[in-house]
């Protein structure tokens, strides 16, 4: 069974969007361009491996979709690659000769080069490798774009109007990608053992866990905004805290103690060093 709208419901003028994998991140991001007003749901077509998979994305989300990845190919003005890394190299295969460079081929997938897809798609199709994260469902995730042999500026552009919505953008050269990967794509996971972490300690403190929990939330997200409002170096942030004497540096010297800070730089590390080994044969 086939989710299914009318085309016409799309907006007009907007540029049609083809999600070849609607998995976990395909559907983060779907979800977070329908709630951002940033795509209309007419303008989005999804597959997946399972009818059952799309009937239920189509019923969510009210959008288009189907099991059939050539479909995805001949909608999309531009078409999201969102499927696993190891199946890049069939389902290029699949919908190669549809691709044309009059679309825009943005990849999601870790790891995975632009030269490796422009070499399985016969035409000289713009490519831009994305890497966003989880919170790109709530409008604050960050996104990295790579260009690849065939995108313009104006094609980095059209992909960076579709993340925009979802929180920020960086433009980065393409040798940076699985630092990025380890980073800003692994880092949610990392951060949210660091805010469980913090709740605990309120908790055994005395605090209330629901209450601990949206403390220690809302004071992650305080200290991310105030690096990226005030563009200061988050060490003279953290010594604005640290007042002579004061409790901060107690806690400080006990993180220190416990190695927190080389963990996390450890953490990172091996997220990008694991991104690099799921590069499929080129």
């Amino acid at each position: 069974m086939t989710a299914s709208i009318d085309r016409d419901a799309a907006r007009s003028g907007e540029a049609r969007v083809a999600v070849i994998g609607a998995g976990e991140m395909g559907r983060t991001l779907i979800g977070g361009w329908l709630d951002a007003g940033a795509v209309a749901a007419g303008s989005i077509f999804a597959t997946a491996g399972h009818e059952e998979r799309i009937a239920a994305v189509g019923e969510k989300f009210g959008i288009e979709g189907a099991v059939d990845n050539r479909r995805a190919a001949e909608f999309g003005d531009i078409v999201l690659l969102a499927v696993k890394p190891q199946t890049a190299d069939q389902v290029l295969q699949e919908i190669g000769d549809l691709l044309h460079p009059g679309q825009v081929l943005v990849s999601i997938l870790a790891s995975v080069r632009t030269s490796y897809i422009e070499d399985r798609v016969p035409a000289e199709v713009p490519v831009v490798r994305a890497m966003p994260n989880t919170p790109t469902r709530v409008a604050a995730g960050m996104t990295a774009l790579s260009p690849g042999r065939f995108a313009s500026a104006d094609h980095v552009a059209q992909a960076e109007r579709l993340f925009l919505p979802l929180g920020r953008t960086v433009v980065a050269d393409e040798k940076h990608m699985d630092a990025i990967t380890g980073l800003s794509a692994s880092g949610p996971a990392f951060l949210y053992i660091v805010i469980e972490a913090l709740a605990e300690g309120g908790v055994k403190a005395g605090l209330p866990r629901k209450m601990a929990i949206e403390l220690a939330a809302q004071t992650c997200l305080g200290a991310g905004k105030m690096v990226i409002d005030t563009d200061r170096h988050p060490a003279l942030l953290k010594d604005e805290v640290t007042t002579p004497a004061g409790c901060t540096v107690d806690g400080i010297l006990r993180l220190e103690e416990g190695g927190l800070r080389v963990t996390l730089i450890k953490a990172i590390i091996e997220a990008a060093a694991r991104a690099r080994e799921l590069v499929p044969d080129e």
